[in-house]
């Protein structure tokens, strides 16, 4: 049975038996500040079994991509040398909220694999939490399985919980027997042995307590279950295959590394680890681009960053020089675009991020093997015969070279690395990585508001049908984070009512402000926020004497102007992603956004900067829309619908079974929840005023709309004007004024730069402080006035006079200590410019670095230079000895 079929089997299986088929959320967690990447199929219904959330099914079945490559799941390094090992890989899970329990739980999965899949039951186990009598007698009752091959464990391996407190539960495995062939041989051999001989397939947890800070456990009202099933182990366990990496999963991605690089499967063991990384990481590159990751220096961008220059290190091995991950993404797509069409949709993107990651991590590989070469010169002419694992750690951080790269490296060099440093740096910064992602995920939502959802209910949003409402009732209030009925005086205070016709602040648009009064009260909403998806919560400041209570009725009015800005504001975003996708590619894909009353800001993926006469064939496609007056549409349909219509889902965001898709026909159609104008032409006129760059791969216009361009061109005419005035021509005439002026300017600096290098270079002011030490001719000076580029071009000429010596010049700039060595290049077998200013430079609260006969350093304190130059000789007399 194929990949595909399994996972088309086991989502029908469960569709027959009433449970509702669920798409893959995202690999960003949504409102989870606990996880850096989902890592299993219950992240997306974390909130519906701790009762914060409800869906329209209470049984549900899902393959979930997910991604273990941090905190306690990080196997990195494992992966492509053991046979299961992967960063990116799919969970097929059944789910139940509430309904159905460990009966029809065990009975679904043992009928799955025994009857539906064909797994001879003779080489299934089961294990089950060692107090769980229930489960134990279910596995017999319900699925026939022998006593002696029901294993009971402890809390540490058959016990599940959700965190510190909540949900939690037993759980019960099922194992796959795959032989003697597997094990350790001994006779003590069973399920909680580590020889890897009993294959863990399926997780079934069984969510039947609440376990609370004191650590007591309570029955919860409705238990509920989750389960999990790599479907790389199942597939291969149907497939008779030793090894996920010989499924026909991961199979495709080994052939395609093997053909590109034209390395045998087979030739090694060595170059078979190599293959296999490609395969496994090829998938999590491509999967997280898809879901609009890009690869950066920081959090999740960081992860993804590592694992492509791992794999692209692989390929190197391989003798692939050239970029090469690029090539293969494509058929990551073609394999799994049936289950994840979000991967071929966004494939373009994709294959240009990866190429133009490879192309600098080429670059940055380049320049890695530039730093280990002269590191291995310093530690040679120091006499030593090992590098530091600092140093070491450094280049694997920085350039991407893995620890066993260094140390070939080194080996051929008769060197060694400090190997108990480096791994002291890598868990250094494993430590301050778990730290940061600590944090990572998208805020979770705040107690408080989950509890006035609860007392208060759910808010009925009105706004897009009216802007006043003239009934509502207070349902909620909360002042300094804590809930209150009632309040009087002056001051903040958060403010709930039934219904209402603000936006509270969500997909890129700002929420709404306006009033809020009553009997007794009139308070200004300053800002609305939408903390869960029917439940909006009003920041308020009340006037003086102001009295009210939960319960209060009152009038809620937005503030018309604002909205009427924002919402126009919001269509230009609209038409101008359709612009861009179609004037630059497909592969724009939107990235973030603002929307308020002022300006829109637009974040897409993007590769260049735009031309001048791209940005105005953008606006003008704006401008055309807007002149044409179409309609604005917009409609409630299921989710798989609007997909199929050609709706344009956002990257990360979460939605529900039923979305809003706005439209302007023949144009554009999103999926989104904001406000809109009625028809194009309300918009009046669309101006760019920024583009630039926002990282990797990720660029963002800035423009204003309708009354902000008339703003913004009176603003420009009088800065014009001004400058015109102070040119004394007339405004057309400052492009050539100012051409003009520009080219004096840079002929004037060009004359003080002569200037300088001649009075610092060309006296025998200098040559006269030229000192010897041990046979070796130096000269140390400060010069006043220069700029780093005369004092580099300075101790060029003073170096060529000398011959054969060391030069160090100094200088103050901008309030800064500036220092360049330069170094005969017969000297530099004994004198290494970078390591006199490695020494030298932390005296001026600076460093730097450079290469052996050339370095630089800045520094913040010029104060210390005096003490550097009178340091000079001391340090050469310890390196030339």
């Amino acid at each position: 049975m194929k990949g595909v079929e399994i996972r088309e089997t086991f989502l029908g299986y469960f569709e027959k038996r009433g449970h509702q088929r669920v798409r893959s959320s995202s690999l960003i967690p949504q409102n989870d500040p606990t996880l850096f990447f989902t890592n299993a199929g219950m992240v997306q219904f974390k909130d519906v079994f701790l009762g914060q959330d409800r869906r329209d099914y209470v049984r549900a079945a899902s393959t979930q991509k997910c991604m273990r490559v941090s905190g306690k799941h990080n196997d990195l390094e494992n992966v492509g040398r053991t046979a299961r090992h992967h960063t990116f890989f799919e969970m097929l899970g059944n789910f139940s909220f509430g309904d159905y329990f460990k009966r029809d739980a065990i009975h679904f999965g043992w009928d799955f694999l025994t009857d539906e899949v064909s797994i001879d039951p003779t080489r299934l186990l089961v294990t089950v939490f060692q107090e769980d009598d229930e489960a134990h007698d279910l596995w017999i009752e319900v699925a026939g399985v022998p006593k002696d091959r029901i294993y009971r464990l402890g809390e540490k391996d058959n016990f599940w919980a959700m965190g510190e407190t909540g949900p939690c539960g037993p759980c019960s495995e099922i194992l796959f027997d795959q032989g003697d062939g597997f094990g350790c041989g001994l006779d003590s051999c069973g399920p909680d042995c580590d020889c890897g001989r009993y294959l863990e397939l399926w997780n079934l947890v069984f969510m039947q307590y609440n376990r609370d800070p004191t650590g007591n456990l309570t029955p919860l009202p409705k238990p509920s279950i989750d389960t999990g099933m790599g479907l790389e182990r199942l597939a291969a366990v149907l497939q008779g295959k030793d090894s996920n990496y010989d499924t026909d999963l991961l199979h495709p991605f080994v052939l395609e590394a093997s053909k590109l690089s034209g390395v045998s499967c087979g030739s090694s063991e060595e170059k078979d680890v190599s293959l296999r990384v490609i395969a496994d990481h090829i998938r999590a590159i491509t999967f997280l681009v898809s879901d609009g990751i890009l690869p950066s220096n920081e959090g999740r961008g960081y992860v993804l960053r590592r694992i492509m220059r791992r794999a692209a290190r692989h390929g190197k091995l391989l003798g692939m020089d050239e970029p090469f991950l690029y090539r293969i993404c494509p058929l990551v797509g073609e394999q799994m675009g049936d289950a994840f069409p979000e991967v071929p949709e966004n494939m373009e993107t994709v294959v240009r991020v990866v190429q133009l990651e490879e192309e600098r991590f080429g670059k940055t590989l380049d320049q890695g093997l530039r730093r280990l070469s002269e590191l291995i010169d310093q530690v040679k002419s120091a006499g030593g015969g090992t590098l530091p694992g600092e140093e070491v750690f450094r280049l694997y951080d920085t350039f991407g070279f893995p620890l066993d790269l260094s140390q070939d490296i080194a080996e051929e060099n008769g060197l060694t690395v400090d190997e108990a440093d480096f791994n002291r740096e890598m868990e250094q910064q494993r430590e301050r990585a778990r730290a940061a992602w600590a944090g990572s995920g998208e805020e979770d939502v705040p107690a408080l508001f989950r509890s006035l959802r609860e007392s208060g209910g759910p808010v009925i949003f009105t706004g897009y049908e009216e802007e006043t409402t003239d009934r509502a009732v207070i349902t909620a209030m909360a002042e300094g984070g804590e809930p209150v009925d009632s309040w009087q005086g002056e001051g903040e205070l958060d403010i709930v009512i039934d219904r209402t016709p603000f936006y509270g602040e969500s997909g890129g648009q700002v929420g709404d402000t306006g009033t809020i009064e009553g009997e007794g009260f009139h308070a200004r909403v300053t800002e609305t926020i939408r903390p869960l998806a029917d439940f909006v919560v009003h920041r308020c400041r009340l006037s003086k004497d102001s009295r009210l209570r939960v319960g209060d009725q009152c009038r809620a009015e937005i503030d018309h102007g604002q909205r009427s800005a924002t919402r126009r504001n919001h269509t230009a975003t609209h038409l101008l992603h359709s612009a861009l996708r179609q004037l630059l590619g497909e592969h724009i894909k939107q990235s973030g956004s603002l929307v308020d009353a002022q300006r829109l800001r637009f974040d897409f993926t993007h590769f260049s900067a735009l031309t001048p006469a791209e940005m105005e064939e953008i606006e003008d496609a704006v401008n055309l829309r807007v002149l044409e007056n179409i309609e604005v549409k917009t409609e409630q349909m299921d989710m798989d619908e609007a997909v199929e219509l050609g709706a344009v889902a956002l990257f990360g965001e979460k939605y529900r079974e039923k979305v809003r898709v706005v439209s302007v026909p023949g144009v554009s159609m999103e999926l989104c929840g904001g406000t809109h104008a009625r028809r194009t032409g309300d918009i009046g006129l669309f101006k760019i005023v920024q583009e630039g760059s926002v990282a990797a791969g990720v660029r963002r216009i800035e423009a204003v709309t309708g009354t902000g361009v008339v703003e913004r061109i009176r603003a420009e005419e009088t800065s014009l004007r001004k400058m015109a005035d102070s040119a004394k021509v007339p405004v057309l005439e400052l492009p050539v004024r100012f051409q003009k002026l520009l080219s004096t300017v840079q002929e004037q600096e060009r004359k003080i730069r002569d200037l300088q290098r001649e009075v610092a270079g060309g006296g025998v002011s200098l040559e006269g402080q030229i000192r010897e030490v041990n046979g070796l001719r130096y000269l140390a000076a400060e010069l006043p006035g220069q700029d780093p580029s005369s004092l580099r071009d300075t101790a060029d000429r003073v170096k060529d006079r000398m011959k054969s010596g060391v030069v160090l010049l100094a200088t103050r700039h901008e309030e800064k200590a500036f220092l360049v060595c330069v170094v005969t290049r017969d000297l530099t077998d004994r004198i290494q410019a970078s390591e006199v200013i490695r020494r030298l430079a932390p005296i001026v609260g600076g460093g730097g670095g450079g290469r052996p006969d050339m370095a630089q350093a800045g520094g913040k304190n010029p104060d210390g230079l005096a003490e550097l130059l009178a340091s000079v000789e001391e340090t050469l007399k310890e390196l030339a000895e």
